[in-house]
């Protein structure tokens, strides 16, 4: 068999800047710094402190990291350098989400779809990390203490202060101030931008497949500028980039391996060279081609 691989396209346009720009608007998002500090890279995961297990298996303190709370009985007012000691991520069940992120206290863990993965970057500052609380850690102090999720999948990220916070996935990780006990999901959905993160830095509770379409150049949904092609289901094993391409239809230097695309719009799949044969067009993710009928049958695509 062979090895699967994975493909990245970047169009010539540049799609993110337009997303980004939307932040600081209802949602209290402030954008990134222009003389901010560079965003640490998923792979640099290896200075954090993880453990595998649960903070009772790992003999956590009391009163310390996720149990930590301040004067009031909150964990927003626990001191820094105590809730600091350690944070616990967990695969587990909140609500109608299933999967989703818990910390240590049983609390839903959210993520923004404003925020970047790939690089990992966070916008929500200000009055929108009073909201919604980064997850911060520190390296060299904090353990991170991990159930159900993938080592692969935990990273950190800088933030515009300098303080460093948790990703999955490659997407920065947050609570929401208002779920005050487990099973609390009331950050679902909230302004259509924040959702449940799952183990692998996904949406809980949303839909990650699309149905196949006709593709219609004279309207319809936002054609895609960019996308990348996985090795296997679930956006995994980003491995190998191999090519870029600019819109237009392009070859895949090595085809009938992909089963898992991210695309930030629509666009069509091809089972032959140069745009030929059998088709689908896709909009946006799709973490199983199988569902399209088209696992580990790409050959072509046509972005734009």
């Amino acid at each position: 068999m062979l090895r699967k691989s994975v493909v990245s396209f970047a169009a010539l346009t540049a799609f993110g800047i337009a997303a980004l720009s939307a932040c600081g608007g209802q949602n209290g998002a402030a954008p990134p710094s222009e003389t901010g500090t560079t965003p640490v890279a998923q792979a640099d995961s290896e200075a954090l402190n993880l453990l595998s297990g649960t903070p009772k298996s790992n003999n956590a303190q009391k009163d310390t990291g996720d149990w930590a709370k301040g004067p009031d009985g909150t964990l927003d007012t626990a001191p820094k350098d105590v809730a600091i000691k350690w944070i616990s991520i967990e695969k587990s069940k909140a609500g109608k989400l299933d999967p989703v992120v818990v910390n240590g206290a049983g609390l839903t863990l959210y993520r923004f779809d404003d925020d970047d993965a790939n690089p990992s970057r966070s916008v929500c500052a200000g009055e929108c990390a009073k909201k919604w609380p980064p997850v911060l850690v520190q390296p060299g102090v904090t353990r991170v203490m991990f159930e159900g999720i993938e080592r692969k999948d935990i990273g950190k990220v800088r933030r515009s202060d300098g303080t460093f916070q948790l990703t999955l996935g490659g997407w920065p990780v947050y609570r929401f101030n208002k779920d005050k006990k487990p099973g609390d999901t009331f950050g679902q959905g909230v302004d259509g931008k924040w959702f449940g993160i799952t183990p692998n830095g996904g949406k809980a509770g949303v839909p990650t497949t699309t149905t196949p379409k006709p593709l219609n150049n004279a309207g319809g949904g936002n054609k895609a500028t960019g996308a990348t092609l996985f090795d296997e289901i679930n956006f995994d094993r980003v491995s190998d980039l191999s090519q870029g391409a600019g819109l237009g239809c392009t070859n895949l230097s090595r085809p009938n391996v992909t089963s898992s695309i991210r695309a930030n719009g629509s666009m069509k799949l091809w089972s032959d060279k140069d745009c030929k044969g059998k088709s689908v067009t896709i909009d946006g993710d799709v973490a199983n081609l199988a569902d399209v009928k088209f696992d580990n049958t790409v050959v072509s695509v046509f972005i734009g």
